[in-house]
């Protein structure tokens, strides 16, 4: 295990108030990177924290609305914490891009979790992330509680990985944040005609950093050369999912998912001892995780397990 990583205030840190319900923080990882992370605090409550680990290119941002959500004050809160792994949002760039793999990053999110004591947390998993809850439940199975899968399972489309490659570092970055709204709403609206034009608006915000006052890249582009759709197809990671075997299991899917196949969430229920799915109508991948239904379902899945 590396030396517990410092906690130290990030530069999006502010007093907590109605505007704002997060801290921002930053950890030294064991290999020296600086990786950015919120709190966003459920005081006095004795619920099981959560972790949200977000997709390839995507950061803490997504995982806005739903935290916002579960924390605060009230007998249903519970303490929320959203991290940017290597190479997103406001988390330093790996030195190399090599680095850009899942077992590293897990170890980003381990470090995350020692840092801030968040022993037997459950997780919240999006596309990438729910792959590193996947490792997570291999490499530390004690660390994490239940488990939101969103939108990824065993068996990865092909024709997902396919669209996903045509934009990793290819988007050319918007000039404005309207340029970016009506870009992302363009990009979207296919897979995701249950979003409205107006809250494309706050998706760009979460997507892209900022500079300026203008739109900043969101990732490192070298995250590109470590993902191709030449790569043919993804091996099936049913072994990977079992690890979760003992932890109770919620799947979440796009009703356009083109990465997630509703044949293999029934087989993800059907072989999983405790899991359950949801399916979040008009959206693709991934579920946006911003909606009231979508949220709901993760409060009463969580609260389900919380004994556990």
């Amino acid at each position: 295990m590396a030396e517990a990583a410092k906690t130290t205030q990030g530069q999006e840190s502010k007093p907590l108030d109605n505007d704002q319900p997060w801290r921002g923080i930053y950890i030294t990882t064991r290999d020296g990177l600086r990786i950015y992370g919120r709190h966003y605090p459920a005081p006095g409550s004795k619920l099981r924290p959560v972790i949200c680990l977000a997709g390839l290119t995507r950061n803490s941002r997504d995982f806005h609305v739903a935290a916002a959500a579960l924390s605060g004050t009230g007998p249903n809160a519970r303490a929320v914490y959203t991290i940017d792994t290597r190479g997103r949002g406001f988390s330093e760039h790996a030195r190399d891009w090599k680095d850009y793999i899942v077992t590293i990053e897990m170890m980003d999110v381990q470090d995350f979790m020692f840092a801030e004591g968040l022993h037997g947390a459950a997780v919240i998993g999006t596309s990438r992330g729910g792959l590193l809850a996947m490792v997570l439940g291999a490499a530390q199975p004690t660390l994490i509680g239940p488990v939101v899968l969103n939108d990824i399972g065993p068996v990865i489309e092909t024709t997902g990985l396919v669209r996903i490659a045509g934009y990793v570092g290819r988007t050319p970055l918007p000039p404005t944040w309207d340029a970016a709204t009506a870009q992302l709403a363009a990009a979207g609206r296919s897979h995701f005609p249950a979003i409205e034009q107006e809250e494309w608006a706050a998706v760009a915000r979460q997507w892209f950093n900022e500079k300026d006052g203008q739109p900043a890249p969101g990732y490192d582009p070298k995250l590109a050369r470590t993902f191709s759709a030449k790569d043919g197809q993804v091996p099936e990671l049913w072994p990977q999912f079992l690890t979760l075997a003992k932890k109770p299991c919620m799947v979440i899917r796009g009703s356009h998912s083109d990465l997630l196949s509703e044949a293999t969430v029934s087989e993800m229920v059907r072989r999983h001892p405790e899991c359950t799915s949801y399916t979040v109508e008009g959206q693709g991948h991934a579920p946006l995780l911003r909606d009231e239904a979508t949220i709901e379902n993760i409060r009463l899945f969580l609260a389900k397990h919380d004994a556990a």
